[in-house]
């Protein structure tokens, strides 16, 4: 399995969580895209307005299938996705590769539980503003949570694989306590 470079595996030790990091915002409206994803290796093609219309979407940018922090990052999504779907929320990941290695990386390493997306060129982590600095081309380690109005309700940046899921699956639990009490 690849590891991340030397230079980037100590950013992720020394990594300090900022929405900063990201341009979009809080109560920032997400852009939409289609394009192909895997779910259990089955590709298809993953429209965000159509997922939004089911609920809330937890949509997670990560720098590269295979490598340690993006495999530990998907197996602990992995493992929530059951508890992201009892609350109304569809789960997808992006990174800036390729459907067959996102078809692989979707049955080994998100264990057929959620589905990943390739993003080539990283065109939309360009337009979330969640694209690595320097000349890899790959997507940060960025996570959102955008509500069905298409509104960000949630930015959460960090190399470190740590907290993604747990901060977005609050925001989630949170997001639906309150959008069912008003």
């Amino acid at each position: 399995m690849p590891r991340l470079p030397k230079f980037l595996a100590a950013l992720a030790a020394f990594s300090i969580p900022s929405v900063a990091l990201a341009d979009l915002k809080v109560g920032d409206i997400s852009p939409t895209f289609t394009t192909k994803a895997s779910l259990a290796g089955k590709e298809f093609d993953f429209n965000l307005d159509s997922a939004l219309k089911k609920g809330p979407v937890v949509l997670y940018f990560f720098p590269a299938a295979f490598t340690e922090g993006c495999t530990i990052e998907a197996h602990e999504f992995a493992e929530a996705t059951d508890d992201f779907v009892r609350q109304g929320a569809t789960l997808i990941g992006v990174t800036a590769g390729h459907i067959d290695r996102v078809q692989e990386f979707s049955v080994s390493e998100c264990r057929n539980k959620f589905a990943v997306a390739a993003d080539p060129g990283a065109k939309i982590a360009s337009r979330y503003r969640a694209k690595m600095f320097g000349p890899i081309g790959w997507s940060n380690r960025t996570s959102y949570v955008i509500t069905p109005d298409h509104r960000v309700a949630y930015v959460y940046s960090a190399l470190a694989p740590d907290a993604h899921v747990a901060n977005t699956l609050a925001v989630v639990k949170r997001w639906k306590s309150t959008a069912h009490s008003g």
